[in-house]
């Protein structure tokens, strides 16, 4: 028979490549006290991997995939989190206008043993749906319970989302917080950022965090989820 639930706090964060206050986006994470950050447009660029590192550094945080592989998808956790194997993709295979990717970690923690996924996709509408295809066959293919965290640059009625979204719970929704919008920060009225979750997940809650500094920290809202994840035995 099954234990009880492993905790795990996640936040899913679009950090607007960092153009905003960083002294502000670091207490925001570092407040949240996460086991794992979900980070879109985090450094892609020139000396990434320091990047990378000063950045999850600043959270209190460290690497566990993505940066200039997954087109500044970004995976960091905490010291909780055991890493067992990483791997990154890029989608478009050819060259875009949009080039986007995804970082994708396997870890363990607390005996439970689960993928983590994050994703940005495009924000032309055309490009979103094979992007969305692509990401959701990784998904998709998993034979570990997926947590996943995505800047769709669409809402709940687009397909892209619908795609990513297909047999999974969106943490939202689970949480009857929906009406919770991410995006933008400075007039929020949209709901572009989500995490899904494996249906053996529980959600046992859910926030966008909007406060003053959330609000000088990026662009868009951190998402912060406490589930729980399925016991091993």
């Amino acid at each position: 028979m099954a234990g009880p639930g492993v905790p795990l706090r996640v936040v899913s964060y679009n950090i607007h490549s960092q153009r905003d206050d960083t002294t502000a986006l670091a207490g925001v994470v570092r407040a949240a006290e996460p086991d794992v950050v979900i980070i879109q447009e985090g450094p892609r660029r020139f000396r990434w991997r320091q990047k990378c590192a000063s950045l999850a550094d600043s959270f209190g945080l460290v690497v566990a995939a993505g940066g200039l592989p997954a087109l500044g998808n970004l995976l960091l956790v905490s010291l909780r989190v055991r890493v067992l194997a990483t791997r990154c993709r890029r989608y478009p295979l050819t060259p875009g206008r949009h080039l986007r990717g995804a970082a994708y970690a396997e870890c363990l923690v607390g005996g439970a043993r689960f993928l983590l996924a994050g994703s940005h996709l495009s924000t032309d509408p055309a490009e979103r749906p094979a992007q969305a295809a692509a990401f959701k066959r990784e998904l998709a293919a998993a034979t570990l319970p997926v947590v996943a965290g995505v800047d769709l640059n669409e809402g709940p009625d687009g397909s892209a989302w619908r795609t990513v979204a297909e047999g999974l719970t969106d943490a939202a929704v689970a949480a009857d917080r929906a009406d919770r919008h991410t995006f933008p920060c400075a007039d929020p009225r949209r709901r572009i950022d989500a995490v899904f979750v494996d249906r053996r997940i529980g959600v046992v809650d859910y926030d966008v965090v909007d406060t003053p500094r959330t609000r000088r920290a990026s662009d868009h809202f951190p998402i912060l989820v406490d589930l729980s994840l399925p016991a091993a035995g």
